[in-house]
């Protein structure tokens, strides 16, 4: 299912292979920020391929996801050194702590305002506002690692409950609910909003792309390849959502009928991590060896 007509790739160097570019997002001006989870950086990319990387105050601190606040800034967790992260277009870095080791992870940006982010360690949600005022909900299940956030439809924020093997809702006042998938170790990572109004998540462990409606509402596409491990997911604005299949090297697109359309990435083992849709309406996709493939629209 690989090689669509009328598609191309094209990797893009950012960094050394060992800098690990991992979470990808589209800043307030229009670049694709990444964040560089092994070396402690920052990187700024435009969509004509000028390049620049911004050292944050710790090489070890394991900058993760990375989404657009409601500042005009780029937040993102540090998921090593337990901060939440933010920096201004301009370069400009700044971080606070969390009152636990939380292993912050996915994150974004809520209805209300505020940016939203898991705690994979400590089994919480936490919220914290521009001006770094934080809280912090307790997960009622223990070990369920959540993992990636999304804002709903429903103003409400959905996340992925990756050992738990299920996928959690809370409200904006922190009233918490869950939902097991029907598929054991299914694992979910990555989950976004669709513009179906439905939440479409990947599942790590299972080798499925699955959708839950705001009323609880479950429903699972297998993958022609069951081994892939699909990581990231993105929606895509005419329709079904892009993902990454870290474990067999490939971007694939899901329609919202199921339909399954893959993509082999150019160079082997490339270990593709984070995605968006780009300003341009391309696909961007971090790739941990020191590149960042453009797939066409």
């Amino acid at each position: 299912m690989s090689g669509f007509v009328g598609r191309s790739i094209r990797e893009t160097v950012v960094s050394d292979p060992e800098a690990g570019p991992y979470g990808i997002a589209v800043g307030p001006d229009d670049a694709l920020w990444v964040t560089l989870v092994h070396a402690g950086q920052i990187l700024r990319l435009t969509v004509d391929e000028k390049c620049d990387t911004y050292d944050l105050d710790s090489p070890t601190c394991g900058p993760s996801t990375i989404t657009a606040g409601p500042d005009g800034a780029l937040w993102f967790t540090r998921f090593r050194d337990h901060r939440i992260g933010r920096i201004s277009v301009d370069g400009h870095a700044t971080s606070v702590p969390l009152p636990t080791a939380g292993g912050p992870f996915g994150i974004t940006t809520g209805p209300d305002g505020a940016l939203w982010f898991t705690q994979m360690h400590t089994d919480r949600i936490g919220r914290i506002t521009y001006d770094g005022a934080l809280t912090e909900f307790e997960l009622p299940t223990r070990g369920a690692m959540p993992s990636a956030i999304t804002a709903g439809p429903d103003d409400a924020l959905w996340f992925t409950l990756n050992q738990a093997h299920a996928i959690g809702r809370i409200t904006l006042d922190g009233n918490v609910t869950s939902y097991p998938l029907p598929t054991a170790n299914a694992a979910p990572v990555g989950i976004a909003a669709g513009v179906d109004g439905a939440l479409w998540f990947v599942e790590i462990g299972a080798g499925q792309i699955g959708s839950i409606t705001p009323d609880g509402q479950l429903h699972n596409f297998p993958l022609p390849d069951r081994a892939c491990r699909p990581h990231a997911i993105v929606a895509r604005p005419e329709g079904g959502c892009w993902f990454t299949e870290w474990g067999a090297n490939r971007v694939g697109l899901i329609a919202p009928d199921g339909t399954i359309e893959e993509h082999d990435l150019p160079t082997p083992s490339s270990e593709p991590h984070g995605i968006t849709v780009g300003p341009d309406g391309a696909v961007w996709t971090a790739l941990e060896i020191g590149k960042v493939a453009r797939l066409t629209p």
